[in-house]
């Protein structure tokens, strides 16, 4: 796959919201972002069961991103 960046428009205060919340374990919105997103789209994760798959819509519902 090639580096190439997309830019992506999302609210300041969900930003903020986000950064208050987990800026201790990321750097920045956007590494924040493409950790969510790697682990979203990796190949094991659609063998979560029921309960797993609604506890991380849960948790990405609560920081604003669903």
């Amino acid at each position: 796959m090639k580096d190439d960046r997309v830019p992506v428009m999302l609210s300041g205060d969900l930003c903020r919201a986000a950064m208050e919340e987990l800026g201790d374990q990321f750097a920045s919105v956007e590494e924040m972002l493409t950790f969510v997103l790697t682990q979203l789209t990796r190949p094991d994760l659609k063998h979560l069961d029921e309960s797993e798959e609604q506890m991380i819509q849960d948790r990405l519902r609560d920081l604003g991103y669903v």
